[in-house]
């Protein structure tokens, strides 16, 4: 319903072993009677999760594709990450549609849509990972024997296929920053800095360090001045000055949050009477803010800053954009945006190909997909659900052979972002309705109901306020494990 960070992706994540000849990939086909039709969806992000959950399960022999097994509440990942909200307050399982659906944890590497194929490989391999769980060449695979799947690619076939992969964050190729930087895009994530968060405390706290190392250890480096940069900088200020400021009195006066951007404004998506209120609370809490900032590269434990020079930190956490997904762009048989590598497609949501035809057998939504002619739509939560939620309905006409021709379109509601204190600010500004603006406390519990609303199983329904009345009693968890 509102902007968010988007998306799981679906594509590779991670290096995996050289690819076993044609003859040892093998091809797997639906027991289901061949009456219905074979529709795979490609990614359990907020597009096809939606997809999956819509989808007259029934009528059509349904296979999810994804490299994780659940769905990502990107809202919430920047209150896991401070332990505001527990991890599986932000994830739902892709498997609660089993034995319906079949489900696949594995990458897609190619698609031939000639013969209707894909080429998939399995994505179960235990990992271990020294910075953030979204950054591809950080982690390494281990106990690589007891895995027997790895390194064994198989072949579905499908006959409606829809691409809902989402995309990578993107980095700008500045050297260090999937080997130090901590990206937010999943719970992996959150959990990475969550631990790294305790770490820096810990160890600053040691009785043989300097002050001088425990300021560069208790300095906090947010790149990107989007929604997920602000809201994990607020989310980390209400930490800091709760639990930390009553556990660890005098580290807490030695920790700091900086706010990067190369924009010369935060939350450049938003009102700009909205950008500058958050600025300036920002600043009264102490959060240094410095746009037109450019990073020349990243460090262990330290980062360059063309403006500033070396910048010595705890953590790094990079929210600078999206980046294309490998999937699409190995995909060469379909028209493609110049500088987004997204895929077009026309208003009915079928990719388009070099040949300027619509493919009627494929649909491509979420972040991997403009819609050609259209108006330019952000790549947020909020597009990729709607877009998901309408090919629900045209997948169910279809299989009813009932009309589905009516166009996809986008109903702006609005967006949201959490300033920290329990204020926020929300922008209707652009909305297709009433046009408002609102912050502080109104806005902030317009927040928490929106996202409130939006959680999708009961069992988060009733989790989600839980641990929100819990930590508002009893304090966030510090405990490491």
């Amino acid at each position: 319903m509102f902007k968010a960070r988007l998306s799981v992706v679906c594509g590779r994540v991670q290096p995996h072993p050289a690819k076993p000849s044609v003859a040892a990939a093998r091809t797997f086909t639906s027991s289901a009677p061949r009456s219905k039709q074979r529709l795979v969806i490609l990614g359990s992000g907020w597009g096809g999760y939606e997809i999956l959950r819509a989808v007259d399960k029934k009528r059509w022999n349904v296979t999810m594709v994804s490299p994780t097994n659940a769905f990502n509440f990107t809202p919430l990942l920047a209150s896991c990450a401070v332990g505001t909200l527990e991890f599986r307050c932000a994830v739902e399982p892709v498997r609660r549609f089993s034995p319906q659906v079949a489900c696949y944890q594995s990458w897609c590497d190619t698609i031939d849509f000639k013969q209707k194929t894909l080429k998939c490989m399995p994505a179960t391999a235990p990992l271990e990972f020294e910075g953030s769980a979204s950054a591809p060449l950080v982690g390494t695979t281990t106990k690589e024997s007891s895995n027997p799947a790895m390194g064994n690619s198989f072949t579905l076939r499908y006959d409606k296929l829809v691409i809902a992969v989402g995309a990578y964050s993107q980095t700008f190729n500045v050297p260090g920053v999937k080997e130090h930087a901590h990206f937010l895009k999943d719970v992996r994530d959150a959990r990475a800095i969550r631990t790294r968060i305790i770490d820096c405390f810990e160890q600053a706290n040691q009785p043989v360090l300097s002050d001088v190392q425990r300021r560069n250890l208790l300095n906090f480096c947010i790149v990107g001045g989007g929604p997920t940069g602000v809201e994990f900088s607020a989310e980390l200020h209400d930490l800091l000055h709760a639990e930390i400021q009553r556990h660890y009195p005098s580290l807490a006066r030695m920790a700091k949050i900086t706010l990067y951007d190369v924009a010369p404004n935060i939350l450049g998506g938003f009102d700009k009477s909205l950008g500058v209120y958050a600025e300036n609370k920002f600043r009264r809490d102490g959060i240094s803010i410095k746009t037109r900032h450019h990073v020349e590269r990243v460090e262990k434990d330290r980062m360059f800053v063309k403006e500033q020079g070396e910048v010595p930190f705890g953590l790094l956490v990079w929210s600078t954009g999206l980046a294309p997904n490998p999937l699409i762009q190995s995909i060469d048989s379909l028209e493609k945006h110049d500088k987004t590598q997204s895929l077009f497609t026309d208003q009915n949501l079928n990719v388009i190909t070099k040949e300027g035809h619509a493919d009627p057998d494929v649909w491509a939504i979420g972040d991997a997909a403009i819609i050609k002619g259209g108006q330019l739509l952000p790549a947020t939560a909020q597009v990729a659900n709607q877009k998901g939620k309408y090919l629900a309905q045209k997948l169910n006409k279809i299989v009813k052979d009932q009309d589905h021709t009516a166009p996809f379109e986008f109903h702006n509601q609005g967006s949201l972002a959490y300033l920290g204190d329990w204020k926020a600010i929300y922008d209707r500004s652009s909305a297709d309705t009433v046009k408002t603006k609102e912050t502080g406390r109104l806005a902030w519990l317009l927040w928490r109901s929106a996202y409130f609303t939006m959680t999708l199983s009961i069992r988060n329904k009733i989790l989600v306020p839980t641990y929100w009345f819990l930590n508002w009693i009893f304090g966030r968890d510090l405990t490491r494990f």
